[in-house]
């Protein structure tokens, strides 16, 4: 089922945030049925630095790529602020697409961007960001391939005018929206009662971040059709290697650890290691 399918359904979507084949796969294999690559999942990996615009376009099109080298699911990709003007957004539409996106996010805000949850954000004009939604659904090979417009405005304007941006990118052309950074349950609910039964919903769960962490279930209860948990896997294990690297440092073995990792053996078995020797042996004559 196409991910736009999916989303005419009752049922909400969550999609964990991935920022690599193996975080795909696992993923995949714990039963999601989509997955969100995060930009600043992508920052806190590949380059160990903050969510504040050095991700380039070409790393976050290699990442998507390999991702679907892995795994067969929808992705929702965060194509920042389409990496400049309109037409920098059209070219991140064709990357993204080609390297097999199914819904590209992109937000309002100036270049370079920020976390949707840091302070001292600053926005391009309405027209500017419709402009570029416009642009994106022009560029598209597929109709399938969604555009999901977020506006940063609460932060900076506030709540009325993060609605008002949020009709203007309806008009647009949006196929969902995301209005980042709700302060309180009430906000959240004052979105989905505009905008729920017109166009589907996407909610950000982020572990410290502005909006209060809600279930899955309490936001589908709301109305909201998506709900992605972002950067919630680089913080769990950022939190592990932290403890692992200590371990190893004070213990000079990582015998005191083993309970908290995967041997040789069992990281294979994850990974498919196995299936894929076996598969390979049919192409080079050592098979039956």
């Amino acid at each position: 089922m196409s991910l736009k399918r999916r989303l005419h359904q009752d049922r909400i979507l969550t999609a964990p945030g991935v920022y690599d084949g193996l975080t795909a796969a696992i993923a995949a294999e714990a039963g999601f049925e989509a997955l969100y690559l995060s930009g600043a999942a992508v920052a806190y990996t590949r380059l160990g630095r903050p969510d504040i615009g050095l991700t380039s376009v070409t790393e976050m099109a290699d990442t998507m790529a390999l991702i679907r080298d892995r795994v067969d699911l929808p992705v929702i990709i965060d194509a920042d602020t389409g990496f400049g003007n309109a037409l920098n957004a059209q070219r991140t539409m064709r990357l993204y697409e080609r390297a097999g996106a199914n819904a590209l996010q992109i937000e309002d805000q100036t270049s370079p961007k920020r976390c949707g949850h840091l302070a001292d954000k600053s926005l391009i004009s309405t027209e500017e960001m419709a402009g570029k939604i416009a642009a994106m659904a022009d560029a598209r090979a597929s109709e399938e391939t969604l555009i999901i417009a977020r506006t940063d405005a609460i932060a900076v304007e506030g709540f009325e005018a993060a609605i008002e941006r949020a009709e203007r990118y309806v008009e647009a052309g949006a196929d969902a929206l995301f209005i980042e950074a709700p302060r309180s349950g009430a906000e959240l609910a004052q979105v989905a009662t505009r905008f729920a039964k017109r166009i589907p919903l996407l909610a950000n769960m982020v572990e410290g971040g502005s909006t209060p962490i809600s279930s899955a279930q309490d936001l589908e209860a709301a109305g909201f059709s998506i709900v992605i948990f972002p950067g919630g896997i680089v913080r769990a294990l950022a939190r592990t290697a932290v403890a692992y690297y200590e371990s190893l440092h004070q213990h000079g073995s990582n015998r005191p650890f083993s309970d908290r990792m995967f041997d040789f053996t069992g990281l294979n078995g994850l990974i498919g290691t196995d299936k894929m020797l076996e598969t390979g042996k049919r192409y080079d004559g050592s098979g039956d």
